[in-house]
C-alpha cells in the first residue's frame, strides 16, 4: 500500500489515540485496532497487539503513539450531497495535507453537505490530512476524482476564490452553494474557474490567504447567512 492511500480493501490507516477514538465514535466501520506492546496497557476493548519493532515499520510517523486504526471511510453520494439547500466544498489541487485536513474539519464545523476532491489534490486519507481533520474525515462525505461536470443541472450557485474576483462584498450563500478552493501555488484551475463566479476575500496588508484560511472564512460566512 502506498503511504497515504487506501488499502486494497478500501481502508484508511488512522494513527494515534485521538483518531482511534474519533473513528470508534463515528458511523464508520472499524476493521481493526492495532497497538504496539508498549501502548497495549493503555488500550481498552478489542485490539491486536504487535511487537514495538514491527509496529514501527507499519507506522508512518517517526514519533508514534503506538496505535493505529483501520477504518472504512464513509460512503458518499453526490445526490445526497445536493439534497436540500446544499453547501459543497471543492478542493481543486490543494496539495498541502494540513490545509486539506483543516478544510475537512471546517466543512464539518460549518455544516457543509460534502466535499469534492478534484484531480491533483492530496489524498484526503494521507496521515497528515487525517490528523489535521481531527476526525472530521470520518464524518464528512467525500468524493474523489471530482469534475466540473458533476455540478451540471444541480441548480447550485458556484463560486471560485480568485485573486481578482467579484467586487461584491455580500455574496449570497443562503441558496444551494458550491465553494471552490484552489491550489496553494496556482489557485483555481481553468476548468473549474470556467463553471464558477469569481470571488475574492477582501484583505488588508496581505495579498492573499492560504487555502485553509480562505475556505474556512467562506464556510463560516455561508453558515452565518443560513442561521440568520
Amino acid at each position: 500500500m502506498e503511504r497515504g492511500s487506501l488499502t486494497s480493501d478500501g481502508l484508511c490507516v488512522a494513527e494515534g489515540f485521538h483518531l482511534m477514538e474519533e473513528a470508534l465514535r463515528s458511523p464508520c466501520e472499524v476493521e481493526a485496532v492495532i497497538a504496539s506492546d508498549t501502548a497495549a496497557p493503555r488500550m481498552q476493548g478489542d485490539f491486536i497487539s504487535v511487537p514495538d519493532d514491527i509496529f514501527s515499520v507499519i507506522a508512518s510517523t517517526e514519533t508514534t503513539q503506538g496505535v493505529l486504526t483501520l477504518v472504512r471511510p464513509p460512503e458518499a453520494s453526490l445526490d445526497a450531497m445536493f439534497a436540500g439547500v446544499a453547501l459543497l466544498l471543492v478542493l481543486d489541487g490543494v496539495q498541502d495535507p494540513g490545509n486539506a485536513g483543516t478544510l475537512l474539519r471546517a466543512a464539518e464545523a460549518f455544516g457543509a453537505s460534502g466535499v469534492l476532491v478534484a484531480k491533483g489534490t492530496v489524498n484526503p486519507w494521507n496521515p497528515k490530512a487525517l490528523r489535521a481533520s481531527a476526525g472530521s474525515a470520518f464524518r464528512v462525505p467525500v468524493l474523489r476524482d471530482a469534475t466540473p461536470e458533476m455540478l451540471e443541472g444541480r441548480g447550485a450557485r458556484v463560486w471560485a476564490t480568485l485573486p481578482h474576483g467579484s467586487a461584491e462584498t455580500n455574496p449570497d450563500f443562503s441558496m444551494a452553494t458550491v465553494l471552490i478552493i484552489g491550489s496553494e501555488a496556482r489557485g483555481v484551475s481553468r476548468e473549474w474557474a470556467a463553471v464558477a463566479e469569481a470571488l475574492t476575500i477582501p484583505t488588508s496588508g496581505v495579498e492573499s490567504l492560504n487555502a485553509a484560511m480562505a475556505g474556512t472564512i467562506l464556510l463560516y460566512e455561508a453558515s452565518r447567512q443560513r442561521r440568520a
